[in-house]
Order: structure tokens, then C-alpha cells, then sequence
């Protein structure tokens, strides 16, 4: 048995089963088996059903998984409750595009080869889908990870975080109650060990990863041949503020988008680039707006930063801010341990280059503040790290704003908004070691099948 606990006081939530080496091979078979045999397939009108069925009892037990997701991972429950909302939009995205997988008609007759031929190409699912889940959003992440698989058709075993199976397992549950067979979707709870083995299976067909690059690119490296991989990592996102940028709107977000989840967002603000300039008013509206979060109790209604998700990753957190204070950057606030997880919202000025905040993913509630006075400076230094996800520049200058868009390498570069913004119809992912391929719940869904081309010659028909 695994033993959940909570992030922030350490009580036990409950106890979950762990998938044993020997259940595996059913697991994967009976997912190859049901999937084989086409009979089996779910139609679309099936699938719209079973989402429909999904939407309508997650309507109902929004809060009660809202709880469940604050306790298991420490999000603060409002952000908990935006999330549960953002899954019921992605599940009727998915509902919705299933009739937008569609080809096309291929031309013919263009020259005597394909003279008396006609074609045209339509979409089949791809095969098993072997999805591995972060702990981060409990919730959205297996909508976009699982959902997207059953609205296409094909069959889908998740191994959640080990941190946080339970809304995992909650949600695969209503899946089940919505009219969906069990060996379209399954659910492990396993170590590295076993997790590995199923990548290296080839009778998986896709496999989607999102957590941290060095496992992500290792795990690419077992996939047997022919398995379609989208990995999505983290970074370290980089926000330049000009000279003439609207500071007084810009810096509520910008705090949100840093320590929002106590920074345990792939894409939170980290690195903030300021024209001298202006960098006094920014610092001083950035310490106003940081001093009036409420750190502690993610389950209360007004926590805005929870708990860093366990005593290592504090740990981590901690040697860094210590490493930048004792290279020069100084700490304007924050930079203390509050009890066993939690940490203070923290802003540090000029660390060095070569510190590990300045070069690695912090994903903790550290923020740090960089002055510039040329704008192609800050693009360089935005870009000199191998991470490359969500950008952000603030001006109201268009042709800044170009020079920001066209020059800031990021899948995804922002204009005066900050860099943790998503929709969940929008492509998302990163380049380098932020990872390949993108999500996005349309994107995903076209990733999980492919287009099959038909071609007949008609003179026989």
C-alpha cells in the first residue's frame, strides 16, 4: 500500500493499492485486446455519451474533487476550484472537436497514373496511449492526458504522481460511472521500475509524459520503435518589462503567475527582466502585492500559497535562495522556512548568472529581478538557458513588442501578460529541454490518431 499524505501538515489521507510487476501484463493486454478487435471500438456517438455522462458528475462533484486536489497536493482551494472549471471546459472541448476529426478528399485524375482513381483520407485512433502525470494540477492534467484519449477512441493507462493518485483514481471512477468499459481506461499506481517496463512495451502507441526533463528524455530513450512521444517539461520563464510598460496593471498578474501553487507551475514567472529605468517602481509595487499573500492552510478560502509539494523539493528550494545570497543577489523579501513545507514567497535582486536560480527551473515561490537598459540584452539573456516555454515582454510599443515576439525563442511568447496564462484550446508545450510536441486539447486529439488514405479505382465500381 502507498500512504497519501498531505503536503502541508504531513495527516494521512488515505492508503492506495500499488500496481504489482505481476497485474502489468493484464493491464497492457487487456487494453491490446479491446483496441485489436475493431468491434470493440467505442463510436462517436458512444464517446460524445460517455463525456456527456463525465461532464455532467464532475458538474456535481466539483467541490468534493476541488477538496480532494487541495488536500492530496496543497493547492490553495480557490485555485483548486478554477481548476475543477477549467476541466469542465476542457472535457467540453474534447466533447466538442470530436466531430472536427475528419480528412479530406485527395485529388485525382491529375495524371495517367491516377487517372479512374478516386481517394480521400479519414482518422483512426492511434492505438494504447500510456500517459505518466505530474502532481501539479491533479485534475486538468488527466483531462488533458486521458479525456483526450477516450474522445478519440483509444485506450488509455495513466500512471498518476505518486504524490497525488487520488483525483486520479476519482476521476477514472466517474469515467466508469459515465458508461466507460474498464479496459479503455486503467489506472496504475506503480514505482520507476514498472513505469519504465510499460514504456518499452511495444504494443503501446503513444506515450505522453509531463513532470521533469531528466526523466521525461530518459524514458524517450526506452520507447520501443514506432511509439509517437510528446514530452512536456519545465523551464524557467522569462518576463521583460520595458520602460514603458503599464507597471501598475501589469504586477498583480505577474505575482500571481509567480507564486501561484507556491511556483509549481512548469510555466511561472522566474525571471524577470526590468529596464533600469523603471526598476525602483516596479520593486517596490512587486514587494506591495507579495507582503499581501496569505501563505499557510491550502484548504482555507483565503490561502493564496500553499505548501511546496515535499520536504525535498523545500530542500532544493532552499540551497538555491541560499546559494543566490551568498553569490551577491539580495533578498528583497522572503527567503525563510514558514513550518515543514511551506516557504515564503521570495524576491531576489541581481542574483548572479551562474547561480542555480538564474539557471535552472526553481518551482518554488522564488522570483528573481534582473535590470537591463537595452532590449536586445534582456532577449539574450531571456534566451540563454536550454528551456524554452512561455515568454513574456511588457510594452506598449508595437515595435518592441515584434522585436520581443520575433526574437524571444519560446513556443509561446506573451505581449503584457504574464507568462503562467493558458487556455486549454491553445497549443501548449515547449522546444529543447522543455520538451516535444505540443498539448492542447485539439492538438492532442489529432496527435492520438492518424489519417488513414483510401484510394479505389472507380472504373470497377
Amino acid at each position: 500500500m502507498l500512504s497519501i499524505n498531505s503536503p502541508y501538515d504531513g495527516h494521512l489521507i488515505r492508503n492506495v493499492a500499488v500496481t504489482e510487476n505481476n497485474e502489468v501484463e493484464h493491464i497492457i493486454q487487456s487494453a491490446y485486446d479491446v483496441f485489436q478487435n475493431r468491434k470493440n471500438w467505442l463510436t462517436p456517438y458512444k464517446r460524445l455519451l460517455i463525456l456527456e455522462n463525465f461532464y455532467r458528475i464532475i458538474q456535481f462533484k466539483k467541490i468534493e474533487l476541488a477538496l480532494l486536489a487541495s488536500e492530496e497536493g496543497g493547492k490553495p482551494l480557490v485555485d483548486s476550484k478554477i481548476e475543477i472549471m477549467r476541466a469542465l471546459e476542457s472535457v467540453l472541448i474534447a466533447k466538442n472537436y470530436i466531430t472536427s476529426l475528419r480528412g479530406k478528399e485527395i485529388p485525382m485524375q491529375l495524371n495517367a497514373a491516377s487517372l479512374h482513381k478516386r481517394a480521400f483520407t479519414y482518422r483512426e485512433p492511434i492505438g494504447i496511449v500510456y500517459a505518466i502525470s505530474a502532481f501539479n494540477h491533479p485534475i486538468n492534467l488527466i483531462i488533458h492526458q486521458a479525456i483526450t484519449a477516450v474522445a478519440v477512441g483509444c485506450p488509455v493507462i495513466i500512471k498518476p504522481s505518486s504524490l497525488t493518485p487520488l483525483s486520479c483514481l476519482a476521476l477514472v471512477e466517474v469515467l466508469y460511472e459515465s458508461g466507460l468499459p474498464k479496459p479503455w481506461c486503467q489506472v496504475i499506481v506503480c514505482n520507476n521500475i514498472i513505469a519504465e517496463k510499460i514504456v518499452s512495451d511495444h504494443r503501446i502507441s503513444y506515450f505522453s509524459f509531463i513532470g521533469s526533463s531528466d526523466v521525461g528524455w530518459y524514458l524517450r530513450s526506452k520507447l520501443a520503435p514506432g511509439i509517437k512521444c510528446v514530452l512536456e517539461h519545465g523551464g524557467a520563464a522569462p518576463v521583460i518589462i520595458e520602460q514603458d510598460a503599464d507597471v501598475d496593471n501589469a504586477v498583480p498578474g505577474i505575482v500571481k503567475g509567480g507564486y501561484y501553487h507556491a511556483g509549481q507551475v512548469c510555466v511561472s514567472v522566474q525571471r524577470i527582466y526590468i529596464h533600469q529605468k523603471i526598476i525602483k517602481k516596479f520593486t517596490k509595487l512587486m514587494l506591495e502585492h507579495i507582503s499581501e499573500l496569505v501563505i499557510g492552510d491550502p484548504l482555507l478560502e483565503n490561502t493564496t500559497v500553499g505548501p511546496i509539494i515535499s520536504t525535498t523539493a523545500l530542500k532544493r528550494v532552499v540551497e538555491y535562495v541560499e546559494e543566490a545570497n551568498y553569490k551577491g543577489g539580495k533578498i528583497l523579501i522572503g527567503g525563510n522556512i514558514v513550518n515543514k513545507t511551506c516557504f515564503e514567497p521570495t524576491l531576489i535582486l541581481n542574483p548572479t548568472s551562474d547561480s542555480a536560480v538564474s539557471q535552472q527551473e526553481i518551482f518554488g515561490p522564488v522570483v528573481c529581478l534582473y535590470s537591463y537598459q537595452d532590449l536586445s540584452d534582456a532577449i539574450n539573456m531571456a534566451n540563454n538557458l536550454p528551456y524554452h516555454f512561455q515568454s513574456a515582454i511588457f510594452t506598449k510599443n508595437i515595435d518592441l513588442a515584434w522585436q520581443g515576439i520575433n526574437e524571444l525563442r519560446a513556443n509561446t511568447v506573451l505581449v503584457n501578460e504574464q507568462t503562467s496564462f493558458r487556455v486549454d484550446w491553445m497549443p501548449f508545450g515547449g522546444q529543447n529541454e522543455s520538451g516535444i510536441g505540443l498539448g492542447g486539447i485539439p492538438y492532442t486529439m489529432e496527435d492520438m490518431t492518424y489519417e488513414k488514405l483510401a484510394i479505389w479505382h472507380s472504373e470497377y465500381i
